[in-house]
C-alpha cells in the first residue's frame, strides 16, 4: 500500500480552499486544511460545515459514476447504463440531425453552480453556433458589473482595510453565503469602532455585528440610496473635488435627488429619517468608506439597474472610488480571459444574428456589450461575455414552447437544477418536456437530470484541476491540482465537452488536451507556470490606487473607460439604449392579479409581500439537501416571519404554512425571527433528493419549491438586463391544516 500526501481544493463554494488529500492506491483516505495555500485561515475552516463532506461525496452512494441514458418514457425514473462512447456519439449524431432541421440555434444550454468550470460549455456551444445560453446571471451579479461599467468604466471591489473608516453591507449576509476571509474581516470590524451599518428586511447574523440595521422595504432600495445621496449633497458633505475633476452630471443629479428627502425617502421605505440621516453621514465621513451589495439588491426585478446605478453615485460623490480603503476598480486580468477562451468575440456576428435578445434587451445583448466593451479595451481591458450575454429564460422558453422565432429542441443542463433554480417552474418543466434532447452533466440525479436523455457524471472536488478567474473581471485566480483521477467513470466538463465538440466536426478548436493544460495555457501571460500555481493556490496582483490619474503613452491621465471619461453619474449609453439617464426607482410587479387576491382572501388567505432567495449554512441554494448530517441540523423547508407579524396572522412557531401567486403554491414550516413586520422570507431551492428513486421519480420539487410561484417574464422584469424579482414579490398566505409528505415522509 503507496500512501502520497497531494496538494487540492475544495469545491464546495466558490473559495476553493485548500486542502492535502492523503492518498492511499489512487483513493482519497482523508483530508486536511493547507495553511500554505489560498485562502487559508483557520477560523474560517473551523467555522465552515461543509469541507468534511468531501470524503462522503467522493463515493457517496446517491452519485452518479456511470453515463446513463433514459430508457422508456421521460420523467419515468428507469435508466440503462452505457459506454462513454455509446453516449457521446449518439448525443453528437441527435444535435447533427437537429441542427440541420432547425439550424444552430436550436441547441440551448442552462449552467449555474460553482462545482464546475464553466467556458468549456461555452466554447462548445460558440463552435456550434448558439447564442442561447442561459445562465442566472441577470440575478446574480450582472446587474452589478453591468451598472459599475456603465458609471466606472470597470468593475469594482472592497478595498477592506485598516484605513476604513466605514462600512456598508446591502442585501448581503457573508455569515451565510460563504464564510469566507471576508466575512472574518466583517467580524473584526463589529469588534473595532469602524461604523458597520447593515441593509436588510431581516436581522442577519451579519447585522447582528452592526452599529446600525436598516429593514427597508423590498423593492425601495433605489429611493433610500437617492435619500443618502440627497442627505450627502444637502449637508455639503460632497467630496467637491474630486467630483468637479472626475464626475460627469453632477448638476443634474443634484436637481434628481432634491425629491427624495429624508421625510419623502422614509415615507417610501418605511424606514426612520433619523436612520436615513444617520447612514449617510458616516458613508460620508472624513475616511475611506467600504460598501458592499448583494443578490438582496440584483434581485429586486425592475428596480435592479437604477439601484445599483444609486449606490454607484453615491460611491462617487464621496469620493470612495479607487481610493485605498474603500472601493478600488478592479485589476485587468494578465492571464487569458474567459471571453478568449469561448471564443465569443471572434463569433460575435454569427451569435448575435441569432440572438433573441437583440432589440429586446438593449443592454443585456450582443449590442449592449460591443458598446461597453469598445470603451473598457482602451484601458487593455476584456468584459467576460458569457454573462453579460446570456440568453433570457423567457425567451428561449418562448423558442421551445412555440417554435418561434426558431424551434430550440435540445438542451445541455451543467451543474445546474434549472427545475429549481429558475422561475415559474411550471413553465421551465412543461417547456422543457417537449424538448427532443436533454443532457445534463451532474453529481446526482436531480429533479431536472430525472427527465434527462442523457445524465453525464460530472468529476467533482478533489477529482478535478480548479481554476477560478471570476469571469474575467479581476486579476486573481485560485484553485489548484486534482488530488485524484476521477472515481469510477466521472469525467470533468472539459474533457466531456472536447470529446463531444470533436464528433461535432470541431478538430483544432481544442488544443489542449487536458484541463489542467489548458489552465497551464491561460496562465502563460501571468509568468507562472502550472508547477507554481499548484503550489501556490493563487495568481494575484495588489490592487493601484487612483489608476484614472496614471499617464498613457501620450502623456495624458487616462481617466475612466466611459464615454466621457469620467465618472458618469448621468449614464450616456444607457441614454443611447433608450434608458434613463439618472437612476430612477422602478415599480414593483405584482405577481398576484385583483381577481386572484379577491378570491384568496374570500377563501381567509391573507395578502403579504414575499423574499426569498437568502442563502442557509450549510445549504448552497439547492445544493447538499442530500448530505445526512446537513439534514438532521435543517430537515425542513421554512418560511420565517416576525413573532409580531405571526400573531397578527394567528400562526406559530412549528405551524405548517402554504403560500401561493396565479403562478403555483409552495408548502413551508414557519419559524419566527426578528426581521421587518409585515414581510415573509420563504426558503429557496428545496427539493426531496431521498425520493428521487420513487414514483414519480420528480424528488418532491412540487411540494416545497418557491420557484414554482415566481416569475421571469420580461412583462415583470427590469428592461435594459431583463432582471426578474425574487426579493419585492406578493404572495397569498394561510396555515396549512393537516401533517404535509416532508414531515412524515423524511427520518432524520
Amino acid at each position: 500500500m503507496t500512501q502520497e500526501l497531494k496538494k487540492t481544493n475544495c469545491h464546495f463554494c466558490g473559495y476553493l480552499c485548500g486542502f492535502t488529500a492523503t492518498v492511499e492506491d489512487g483513493r482519497v483516505v482523508d483530508l486536511a486544511p493547507d495553511p500554505t495555500r489560498y485562502p487559508y485561515d483557520e477560523r474560517i475552516l473551523a467555522g465552515c460545515r461543509r469541507w468534511r463532506m468531501n470524503l462522503d461525496v467522493l463515493d457517496g452512494v446517491d452519485r452518479v459514476n456511470y453515463p446513463l441514458r433514459r430508457a422508456g418514457e421521460r420523467g419515468g425514473g428507469r435508466w440503462e447504463r452505457v459506454s462513454w462512447d455509446e453516449a457521446l456519439d449518439d448525443i453528437a449524431r441527435r444535435l447533427k440531425e437537429l441542427i440541420a432541421e432547425h439550424g444552430a440555434g436550436t441547441l440551448a444550454s442552462m449552467i449555474g453552480g460553482p462545482h464546475t468550470s464553466f467556458w468549456p460549455l461555452h466554447r462548445f456551444m460558440t463552435l456550434v453556433g448558439s447564442p442561447n445560453n442561459m445562465g442566472i446571471g441577470q440575478i446574480c451579479w450582472n446587474p452589478r458589473i453591468w451598472m459599475d461599467v456603465l458609471t466606472f468604466g470597470w468593475t469594482v471591489e472592497a478595498d477592506l482595510t485598516p484605513e476604513t473608516g466605514c462600512v456598508f453591507l446591502w442585501g448581503t449576509n457573508p455569515a451565510e453565503s460563504d464564510n469566507s476571509a471576508f466575512w472574518r474581516a466583517i467580524l473584526q470590524v463589529g469588534k473595532s469602532d469602524t461604523p458597520l451599518v447593515v441593509i436588510d428586511p431581516r436581522f442577519t447574523r451579519t447585522a447582528r455585528c452592526a452599529d446600525l440595521w436598516i429593514a427597508p422595504k423590498p423593492g425601495t432600495d433605489c429611493a433610500l440610496a437617492l435619500g443618502f445621496v440627497n442627505v450627502i449633497i444637502a449637508e455639503g458633505l460632497v467630496d467637491r473635488a474630486f467630483v468637479d475633476e472626475w464626475c460627469s452630471g453632477y448638476d443634474e443629479l443634484v436637481d434628481h435627488v432634491s425629491a427624495y428627502t429624508p421625510e419623502h425617502v422614509s415615507d417610501m421605505c418605511d424606514v426612520p429619517a433619523e436612520d436615513i440621516v444617520h447612514a449617510a453621514r458616516l458613508f460620508a465621513g472624513d475616511y475611506p468608506s467600504v460598501l458592499v451589495s448583494g443578490r438582496g439588491i440584483d434581485q429586486v426585478g425592475a428596480s435592479v439597474a437604477p439601484t445599483h446605478r444609486a449606490i454607484c453615485c453615491l460611491r462617487a460623490i464621496t469620493g470612495n472610488v479607487d481610493r485605498q480603503g474603500a472601493c478600488v476598480l478592479a485589476e485587468g486580468s494578465d492571464f487569458v480571459p474567459e471571453v478568449d477562451l469561448e471564443l465569443t468575440l471572434e463569433h460575435a456576428d454569427a451569435l448575435e444574428a441569432l440572438s433573441l435578445n437583440t432589440g429586446v434587451t438593449p443592454l443585456q445583448s450582443y449590442d449592449g456589450y460591443a458598446r461597453v466593451a469598445r470603451l473598457t479595451e482602451r484601458l487593455g481591458r476584456k468584459l467576460p461575455a458569457r454573462y453579460l450575454t446570456s440568453a433570457h429564460p423567457d425567451l428561449v422558453l418562448r423558442a421551445m414552447e412555440t417554435g418561434a422565432p426558431y424551434r430550440v429542441s435540445a438542451l445541455i443542463v451543467e451543474a445546474t437544477n434549472p427545475l429549481l433554480t429558475y422561475a415559474d417552474t411550471h413553465r421551465v418543466y412543461d417547456a422543457l418536456m417537449k424538448l427532443d434532447l436533454i443532457v445534463v452533466l451532474d453529481y446526482y440525479l436531480t429533479p431536472t437530470a430525472s427527465i434527462a436523455d442523457y445524465v453525464l457524471p460530472s468529476a467533482g472536488a478533489i477529482e478535478r484541476a480548479t481554476f477560478q478567474a471570476h469571469g474575467g473581471v479581476a486579476n486573481i485566480a485560485y484553485g489548484g491540482p486534482k488530488a485524484v483521477e476521477p472515481y469510477y467513470e466521472r469525467k470533468n466538463d472539459y474533457d466531456i465537452f472536447r470529446e463531444l465538440g470533436l464528433r461535432m466536426g470541431q478538430e483544432g478548436q481544442w488544443p489542449d488536451e487536458t484541463f489542467e493544460d489548458a489552465i497551464a495555457s491561460t496562465l502563460a501571460p501571468s509568468g507562472m507556470d502550472w508547477d507554481t500555481y499548484c503550489e501556490l493556490g493563487l495568481c494575484f496582483q495588489p490592487p493601484a490606487y487612483a489608476k484614472h490619474l496614471a499617464l498613457d503613452e501620450e502623456g495624458r491621465q487616462k481617466g475612466f473607460a466611459t464615454t466621457t471619461g469620467k465618472i458618469e453619474l448621468a449614464s450616456e449609453i444607457l441614454t443611447e439604449l433608450g434608458g434613463p439617464r439618472l437612476p430612477e426607482p422602478g415599480e414593483p410587479r405584482r405577481l398576484c392579479s385583483r381577481a386572484f387576491i379577491a378570491e384568496r382572501e374570500a377563501q381567509g388567505w391573507v395578502h403579504m409581500p414575499l423574499i426569498t432567495g437568502a442563502r442557509k449554512q450549510p445549504y448552497n441554494a439547492s445544493m447538499y439537501l442530500n448530505n445526512e448530517e446537513f439534514r438532521k441540523r435543517d430537515p425542513f423547508p421554512v418560511v420565517e416571519m416576525s413573532e409580531a407579524t405571526a400573531e397578527s396572522l394567528g400562526l406559530a412557531k412549528g405551524d405548517c404554512v402554504v403560500i401561493s401567486t396565479d403562478k403555483g403554491e409552495a408548502r413551508f414550516k414557519l419559524d419566527t425571527i426578528r426581521m421587518r413586520d409585515g414581510l415573509i422570507n420563504a426558503d429557496y431551492g428545496w427539493w426531496h433528493p431521498e425520493w428521487i428513486d420513487r414514483a414519480p421519480f420528480d424528488g418532491g420539487m412540487w411540494e416545497s419549491n418557491v420557484n414554482c410561484l415566481t416569475s421571469c417574464s420580461l412583462d415583470e422584469s427590469e428592461p435594459m438586463i431583463g432582471t426578474w424579482s425574487y426579493n419585492a414579490i406578493d404572495c397569498m398566505i394561510r396555515k396549512d391544516d393537516g401533517d404535509l409528505s416532508w414531515q412524515v415522509g423524511f427520518s432524520a
